[in-house]
């Protein structure tokens, strides 16, 4: 049976069993909004107007607080534990996370490829991932939009939106403080605390902090790795003079300080024989999972990150005006030993400062009327600068002596040398370092409209509209000393007028000498052949179809547009395309070994078909959309070693269906089922980056995107003695097996089956207490994998978090 037969047949049980089930939809049991008497009413505003979940004509999965609370949800990354169309995947340092959506998803360790799924707080657009990272602050709840969303939501949302919101302050005092200890040293404590100053002044503080000694122990005598510390601070003031006019202002600060992240040895290439013959050690490949550490030096990762933002609320007479300001500053720097051995050969360091300012303004109807309607304006402007050095190690040149010598030319090196007149050791030495820098400016703008026209009670079509622009202007230089590396063996053929092929002792050592030219000189930004320039527009759309069957059940259908703009390669492997070699050289700005390949990626332009369900009924419900997704052009980035090839796929696409529903047994037992169901693949995707050089992917399925995806959950409920309430709570999340990465052997495949188990009482006086464990049966698989630098047929990878658990202590008044 094919995988798409396959996939059928799964969604045709599934739906037939999930008729009676249901989903990570979690109403909020803190602000009930009953439709009726019996069915609770989930507020969204994927719309961007305040609708209910089960009548608003979008794919979208709604997480409670009081859900996070009790699956113990700590940061963005376990949102996926709840959410099986979500894939979040944390990487090399603690300020880079991916973000997927349908399998659709990118913006990794390269600033300059942002995300193209859009995360929002509170309104405001956060364009990096270290953006995104700190412990979840007093939540309302977060809406995970499936599909594009670029028409009503600016920038970047391609293939989807995660939407978080706070709770705003309250007029009355409101306190909570909790204290939690775990395994691994792991402290915890976080509280907040609300009040009205006035009738119409109220504020509220947050804050807290989260440390764990690392998982990961060294083999080598340094620390721990793969530790927390971390902490944040918020606060609000929310202003309304009149019943009309609300203010809400908000700050917030958070710092990481980590040493991050483990890094496992999955295949042990031939160059490993010569990292021991040096008295490294590098790791068994058998020990994936060990959680063993041999690097030479402790990683650190700094990250601070801040902002205010300023929404103000004004109703008028049948219609609404919102503007949401912010400014925010995210910077963060690293220091790693990226050859992941004893050995010292190869450390990268590096730092980011962002800068941006978004505005948005909203013009919307509010009375009842057969036409509604929105007009809004998104503003936003972005400086990046970054930078990175490599510096190579004292071990470096002996390395490379072994690697010689086992390959038959010993002496290569210093023999080189002497011929080109350098001094013994010139090559690979420990004063070698690449240090390269990259600045983006980036100016956008959308204008976009919506409108509802109610065709009659049941019958609404829904019409929206956007434009963008979005243009960017890169600088980028480089400090490169390396003098191997910069010698052109291909175009300066002689030595002293002979040819180096008719000299008997180098000609064999040409090509040999060439594998080792793994970082030729990078042609800075601007000059004069190249632009350094991209300005793109795009005009998106969307049409929905909404009818309601009756008060329980409700469909529609969905076609829609997305955009994301030209993404930079803003990594030491950014290099002029091959279009652009006889402008280089005719300006005679070429370098020494230059190399061609692609400074950026074109813009990614999206497609999408759905037809969906939602009912709900006095005991749960159930909601379904069948899809068909595509992108054009998307934005890939793969790693090879010592930087990032950056390139669009002709077309990807994904066909599938997914489901969340739950189901309320009794008042104490309730069930939650929610799954995805994909059939990705490459359309076209000519020259993308292979293991042994460029490949065509072209018909192929994706690395990373599971074909099957599904969350359970079961929660029961209880009284005990003195009225305190109880509850106990079991989440599931099962991914079936895919290839983990592009760019490494299909051997390297992952398969989640994940356990998060909770307990806990709450009694009348406020005092609360709570169990949990994260990844009860201890599920080992790898999050991502990648080819490590200079070291050719070896693989790395980063490894699940192991068993995790703790108990919390509160008190709310």
């Amino acid at each position: 049976m094919n995988n798409k037969s396959q996939i059928f047949k799964y969604s045709v049980l599934s739906l037939a069993v999930l008729g009676v089930l249901s989903s990570t939809a979690y109403a909020d049991d803190e602000k009930p909004i009953k439709k009726d008497d019996d069915m609770e009413r989930i507020v969204v505003t994927a719309s961007k107007r305040a609708k209910g979940l089960q009548e608003s004509p979008v794919a979208i999965t709604v997480v409670s607080s009081k859900a996070i609370e009790q699956a113990k949800v700590m940061d963005i990354d376990d949102l996926q534990t709840l959410v099986p169309t979500l894939r979040v995947t944390p990487l090399q340092r603690s300020t880079n996370t991916n973000f997927a959506i349908r399998g659709f998803g990118n913006g990794t360790n390269n600033t300059g490829i942002e995300p193209s799924v859009g995360v929002f707080i509170d309104g405001v657009y956060r364009s990096r991932a270290a953006a995104q990272i700190g412990d979840l602050p007093r939540l309302q709840q977060i809406e995970v939009l499936s599909g594009p969303q670029s028409t009503l939501f600016g920038k970047n949302a391609s293939a989807g939106v995660i939407s978080v919101s706070t709770r705003e302050p309250a007029y009355y005092q409101e306190g909570k403080i909790e204290a939690g200890i775990g395994n691994f040293n792991q402290r915890v404590m976080k509280g907040y605390y609300t009040n009205g100053i006035t009738d119409n002044l109220a504020f509220s503080v947050s804050g807290g902090f989260n440390t764990r000694d690392g998982y990961t122990e060294s083999v080598s005598g340094l620390g721990d790795i793969n530790d927390k510390d971390r902490w944040n601070v918020r606060g609000q003031a929310l202003y309304e003079p009149t019943e009309d006019v609300k203010l809400r202002l908000i700050a917030d600060y958070s710092k990481i300080n980590e040493a991050c992240c483990t890094v496992e040895n999955s295949i042990n290439g031939p160059t490993t024989g010569a990292v021991r013959a040096l008295g490294g050690v590098d790791l068994d490949e058998t020990s994936s999972f060990a959680y063993k550490s041999a690097l030479n030096s402790d990683p650190i990762n700094n990250v601070k990150d801040g902002g205010v933002s300023l929404q103000l609320d004004v109703d008028f007479d049948g219609y609404s005006f919102t503007s949401i300001s912010a400014v925010r500053n995210n910077e963060s720097d690293f220091m790693n030993d990226v050859d992941y051995t004893s050995l010292d050969i190869l450390n990268e360091g590096g730092y980011t400062d962002i800068d941006t300012m978004t505005q948005e303004f909203r013009l919307a109807s509010t009375d009842e009327r057969q036409l509604e309607w929105m007009f809004g304006a998104f503003i936003f402007h972005e400086e990046v600068t970054t930078g990175d050095t490599l510096y190579y190690g004292n071990d470096m040149r002996n390395y490379f002596d072994v690697l010689m010598s086992a390959g038959g030319a010993p002496g290569l090196l210093s023999g080189v040398e002497g011929a080109y007149g350098l001094d013994a050791g010139t090559f690979f030495s420990g004063n070698t370092a690449v240090s390269s820098e990259f600045k983006q400016d980036n100016d956008a703008y959308s204008l976009f409209a919506s409108f509802d026209y109610h065709i009659n009670d049941q019958f609404t079509a829904i019409f929206g509209v956007s434009y963008t622009n979005d243009q960017k202007e890169i600088t980028i230089s480089q400090n490169h000393n390396d003098v191997l590396s910069a010698l052109d063996l291909a175009t300066v053929p002689t030595l002293y007028g002979v040819p180096i092929g008719n000299i008997p002792q180098l000609a064999p050592a040409v090509p040999v000498l060439e594998s080792l030219q793994f970082l030729p000189p990078m042609l800075g930004l601007p000059n004069a052949a190249e632009n350094n320039e991209s300005d793109d527009s795009k005009a998106t759309w969307s049409m929905r179809l909404a009818y309601e069957i009756n008060d329980n059940i409700n469909v529609f259908a969905t076609a829609a547009t997305g955009f994301k703009a030209t993404s930079w390669n803003l990594s030491r492997y950014s290099s002029p395309f091959a279009s652009d070699q006889a402008a280089i050289e005719t300006a005679g700005i070429a370098l020494p070994n230059q190399v061609y390949g692609g400074r950026y990626a074109s813009p990614e332009e999206a497609m999408v078909y759905e037809i969906g369900i939602k009912t709900q009924f006095e005991n749960g419900s159930f909601n379904a959309t069948i899809f068909d997704q595509t992108i054009e052009g998307f934005q890939s980035s793969i790693f090879i070693g010592t930087g990032y090839v950056l390139a669009n796929a002709g077309k990807q696409s994904t066909k599938g269906i997914e489901f969340d529903s739950n189901y309320n047994l009794t008042d104490d037992w309730s069930f939650t089922l929610a799954g995805t169901f994909l059939d990705p693949i490459y359309d076209s995707f000519e020259g993308a980056s292979g293991l042994d050089g460029p490949v065509d992917l072209s018909g192929e399925k994706p690395a990373g995107i599971h074909e099957v995806s599904i969350t359970a959950g079961i929660v029961y409920n209880f009284e005990v003695f003195n009225g305190a309430d109880g509850y106990v709570r079991t989440d599931y999340l099962y991914e079936s097996d895919v290839k983990v990465a592009e760019n490494t052997p299909e051997s390297l495949s992952r398969e989640v089956n994940t356990f998060n188990a909770s307990t806990g009482l709450a009694f009348d006086n406020g005092l609360s207490l709570q169990l949990w464990v994260r990844n009860l049966t201890n599920d080992e698989y790898l999050l991502s994998a990648f080819p490590p630098p200079i070291q050719a047929g070896s693989f790395n990878g980063y490894p699940n978090q192991p068993r995790t658990f703790g108990a919390n202590i509160s008190y709310q008044f």
